[in-house]
């Protein structure tokens, strides 16, 4: 098995990372990894696609790395779904959930993924540089190479028992904290602390409910925008997205009409070429912010 499968558009760090795991292994990035891609014209990528591409690689696969909720296009994949094509397969499912967590309510454990990561200053409303998280299924610690699993060992994945004998061995801790390379930074835990606790009391199914609603106004609000300037990219079924519209722009700049809603009060952002990413969050965004946005777009339009 030395390939490694990727969602496009990917990410650069989820990009980086893969690249950087096949030079590790000897093996040369350009070949040991596979992109996914959705069809001509179309943005979202299909299951059924995933589907047949893993079938055809079969079991030269090592590991498939998606993004869950896909940055760029705002797609949410139905993870469960592949999951089983990649177990199918043989292959370890992972997912990067920098755009899921806080966004859409996840099973983890439950729909099988194998490894998970995902930052908390995004959705979860930590900040910049705060503490990340990192899943992993617990049939993992009972494997019997668990001792031996090739991975990056530090001081905080050795088991708490064994952390001050100070000997050379490593006994991994039997959690996903095997992995942990060093102590959590605790000023920069601080806000995730009271962020989650904000997310104990709004509850995921009910932030999940508003923000079907709140997407889907701010969909019909654009959409009502007489302009050929703009098209929405993201899936259409609110069961394919999360709290997120990524709008193609086709203009000569893109990034200079982007650039004329900051003035306007308008907080979003741009990905390049040309598309501008809005965020409706449920813990604070009303449906006031997506009238108020609709209004400013459509006057900044040419």
């Amino acid at each position: 098995r030395n390939l490694i499968v990727i969602d496009r558009p990917t990410f650069p760090s989820d990009s980086y990372a893969v690249a950087s795991q096949a030079r590790l292994h000897g093996l040369d990035p350009e070949k040991a990894i596979v992109r996914l891609t959705a069809r001509d014209g179309e943005h979202a990528l299909r299951e059924e696609d995933v589907e047949a591409r893993l079938g055809e690689l079969g079991e030269r696969t090592a590991v498939v790395l998606l993004s869950g909720l896909n940055f760029a296009t705002g797609q949410l994949y139905d993870i469960p779904r592949l999951v089983r094509a990649i177990h199918a397969q043989g292959a370890i499912a992972g997912l990067d959930l920098a755009h899921g967590v806080g966004n859409v309510p996840l099973a983890l454990h439950d729909w099988g993924v194998d490894f998970a990561v995902w930052c908390h200053y995004k959705y979860c409303n930590s900040g910049p540089g705060a503490v990340a998280g990192a899943f992993v299924h617990e049939r993992h610690l009972d494997r019997p190479d668990f001792q031996d699993m090739a991975r990056l060992e530090g001081w905080w994945g050795n088991d708490p028992a064994q952390r001050f004998k100070m000997t050379e061995g490593f006994v991994p801790v039997r959690s996903a904290d095997a992995w942990a390379l060093s102590n959590p930074p605790i000023l920069a835990m601080v806000p995730l602390r009271e962020s989650l606790a904000i997310f104990d009391e709004a509850t995921m199914p009910a932030l999940r409910a508003k923000s079907e609603r709140l997407t889907a106004f701010l969909e019909e609000r654009v959409g009502s925008i007489a302009s050929d300037a703009i098209s929405i990219i993201t899936p259409r079924e609110p069961g394919r997205r999360g709290c997120q519209l990524s709008i193609a722009v086709e203009a000569e700049d893109a990034r200079a009409l982007f650039g004329r809603l900051g003035p306007e009060g308008v907080i979003c952002d741009f990905r390049p070429p040309n598309i501008i990413r809005v965020a409706p969050a449920p813990l604070y965004n009303t449906f006031a912010d997506c009238e108020r946005f609709a209004s400013v777009l459509a006057g900044v339009l040419p």
